[in-house]
């Protein structure tokens, strides 16, 4: 399926915009490029929560694991040869993104296989203790190849800096245009139908187990990737990157932009990455203001930002519109 114009001519934005960025702050740079992986993260989550009405609270396990598994791809490819600037360096990021990406859709398998038949508060807690085991295993492991150290435990694992603009945006602009696909396509209407009601569905034929495990996966790959592109942002990480508290922080911007609203939780991410930065000068202050903030925001909008209307929707009200 070719890809539509908006998603091309986007593409072609951000390839501009990539020349640009040497003259922007370097503290600016960094929230910005946060923005575009909690982007990834949310947009990932919501395929799982949104669109196919889970409860995950194991978002960051996925993410910890693309993380570690890219960070170690690129750091033995780096001591073994490999250049990490031009076409060379690409292929190294591209290749570790793979790989990250790939452990981390094997781990949503693993927890989506034994866990799926559970449901709402069950499934939150399953994720939420498979989030706890990734940052525990992490934390305790431990080990050297080549007199390299990798992962090193609690102590933290020096990546490759690598992460750019345009890896960022572009992994963003390639999340949002494959959930939406997936969902407008005939096959994805068996997520949306498990989201609104399990029971018909399964009597219709569908396999509400296979699409929850497959929304696992897809969902566990992205954010594997996000974590990929964390991990080279970051020139340490540790396992404290990845506790449930980074979970929650997702679950947040998923519900505040609205469950199964691909541009509302954009729109969430962008809120919600840039309000604690805004709310630094206000350190003593700035997590109550923040959390009221949220309360304020969830009472008045309860449906989120932009309630259930996906991409495809605000794009035909703009037609008619116009």
């Amino acid at each position: 399926m070719r890809p539509p114009i908006t998603f091309v001519l986007i593409f072609m934005a951000l390839v501009g915009l990539s020349f640009t960025t040497g003259s922007i702050d370097p503290y600016y740079f960094s929230i910005i490029i946060f923005i575009g992986i909690n982007m990834t993260m949310a947009t990932s989550l919501n395929l799982i929560n949104g669109f196919t009405g889970q409860f995950s609270l194991g978002h960051a396990g996925f993410m910890g694991t693309g993380a570690y598994i890219a960070a170690i791809s690129s750091t033995y490819m780096t001591t073994h040869g490999w250049s990490m600037d031009g076409a060379s360096g690409a292929v190294v990021l591209g290749v570790s993104l793979l790989i990250g990406g790939l452990f981390a859709a094997l781990a949503g398998l693993a927890v989506g296989i034994p866990s799926l038949r559970l449901k709402g508060d069950y499934l939150a807690i399953v994720t939420l203790g498979f989030n706890e085991i990734i940052r525990v295993l992490i934390q305790n492991v431990d080990f050297e190849i080549d007199g390299v150290d990798y992962v090193s435990g609690a102590r933290g694992f020096n990546v490759p800096h690598m992460t750019t603009f345009l890896w960022v945006f572009g992994i963003v602009l390639f999340t949002v245009y494959f959930v939406q696909m997936l969902i407008n396509s005939t096959y994805g209407r068996g997520f949306l139908a498990v989201r609104d009601d399990e029971v018909a569905a399964e009597a219709m034929g569908v396999n509400t187990t296979k699409f929850k495990v497959r929304a696992f996966v897809y969902g566990a790959f992205f954010a594997g990737i996000g974590g990929g592109l964390f991990a080279h942002f970051q020139y340490t990480i540790t396992p404290d990157d990845f506790t449930f508290l980074k979970s929650i922080e997702i679950v947040v911007m998923v519900i505040l932009g609205g469950m199964g609203s691909t541009v509302g939780v954009l729109l969430a991410a962008v809120i919600l990455t840039i309000l604690p930065e805004a709310l630094r000068e206000f350190s003593e202050y700035r997590m109550i203001i923040y959390s009221l903030l949220l309360i304020i925001l969830m009472i008045t909008r309860p449906q989120g930002l932009l309630g259930t209307q996906t991409m495809k929707q605000l794009f035909a009200k703009r037609r008619s519109a116009g």
